[in-house]
């Protein structure tokens, strides 16, 4: 029996099923037709998983013993939609599934940008990804805010921190006062306060602008400046880490998962962990990797001391509680998340340089 995505909607399975013969005797197995894609190419680290939450899915519906196998279609890279639509491509079936980008739906999936409000409160990627992880499964404010969209989530996606790269030497993280600073637009609040000019721009246009003197750094995580070598052009790397973020998730249309069997249904929350684990994995490794090659391609990095790190953090306004103040409603619990989140990086053994739920 082959089942598609639209009949998973609703899906009630028959009797019959296609036989398969392996080294034993003739066993049913009912094929179910789903499809993952993604905005982003499976070079990012965040992408890439996907295609091994294909791989292992069945190979755990056949250790169960399972009548169940996904056929999956992927499709990466752009291919279906673009980076903006990745909520609006899984609610609207576009896809069954895929790495949605929250960071790009900060007014629709608020509660899940809670990281970029948060600076500094653990330099730990796994607490960060597991405070999420668990937080989206067990408080019902974060599930609410997936299900208004009719997406069920799975795990929670993950980049390393915010380090500068500048032009000339960046002795005190007080220095970048009057320097222009080019990054996405969420870095503004974290560099402005310290009287740098926050210029807001896209990837693609970081090199150009660093070399023709647009801009005198950049404020970008290192594993993304790496493959772009702004680090040719602005050769002084400041690793200062501001924590890891997360910042989306993988995730599928809730009604669809809602009509898939029970088994299915059991096996794809497990993914959800092991996409985690591998986007973190990689994550680690890819760090590691381009702060070793920073130097030997001629850059000079300093890592940032954690004294400086407590002066940088304490001189920002509250974020958190600016955050709490724009996204607080009915249907949004703000404070209490922020609360929540704290408590829970602390109870994972992180130490915030900075309180952000103190301010409210």
């Amino acid at each position: 029996m082959n089942i598609n995505r639209r009949k998973a909607m609703g899906l009630v399975v028959g009797a019959t099923a296609v036989p398969l013969v392996g080294t034993g005797a003739a066993r049913a197995q009912t094929m179910i037709r789903l499809t993952m894609a993604s905005s982003h190419p499976t070079v990012l680290a965040w992408v890439g998983p996907l295609e091994t939450v294909c791989e292992r899915a069945n190979a755990a519906l056949e250790e169960r013993g399972s009548e169940y196998r996904i056929d999956w279609t992927q499709s990466y890279g752009g291919q279906l939609y673009g980076a903006g639509e990745t909520l609006e491509a899984v609610t609207q079936l576009i896809t069954d599934a895929g790495w949605i980008g929250a960071l790009f739906e900060p007014s629709a999936l608020p509660l899940q940008n809670i990281m970029y409000a948060t600076p500094f409160s653990t330099s730990d990627l796994r607490v960060a990804v597991e405070t999420m992880n668990a937080m989206n499964r067990e408080l019902p404010a974060m599930q609410a805010e997936w299900d208004k969209h009719d997406v069920m989530f799975f795990g929670a996606s993950c980049s390393d921190g915010y380090s500068l790269f500048t032009k000339e030497p960046l002795d005190d993280i007080m220095d970048l006062r009057g320097r222009r600073i080019v990054g996405a637009a969420s870095t503004a609040s974290y560099i402005e306060p310290l009287g740098a000019a926050a210029i807001n721009s896209a990837l693609p246009e970081f090199y150009s602008q660093l070399q023709t003197g647009v801009a005198d750094g950049v404020i970008i995580v290192g594993t993304g400046a790496y493959p772009l070598k702004l680090h040719e052009v602005a050769p002084y790397a400041t690793r200062s880490d501001t924590g890891p973020f997360t910042f989306g998730a993988f995730g599928m249309n809730k009604s669809v998962f809602d009509g898939l069997p029970e088994e299915v249904q059991e096996v794809l929350v497990e993914m959800g962990q092991v996409y985690s684990d591998e986007n973190a994995k990689i994550i680690e490794a890819r760090d590691a990797a381009v702060w070793e090659a920073f130097p030997e391609e001629g850059a000079t990095v300093r890592v940032m001391p954690t004294e400086e790190k407590v002066r940088w953090a304490e001189a920002l306004p509250p974020l958190g509680k600016i955050w709490v103040e724009a996204n607080e409603g009915p249907d949004v619990p703000a404070r209490e998340i922020l609360v929540e989140f704290m408590q829970r990086l602390r109870d994972a053994g992180a130490e915030p340089l900075r309180d952000w739920a103190a301010d409210l």
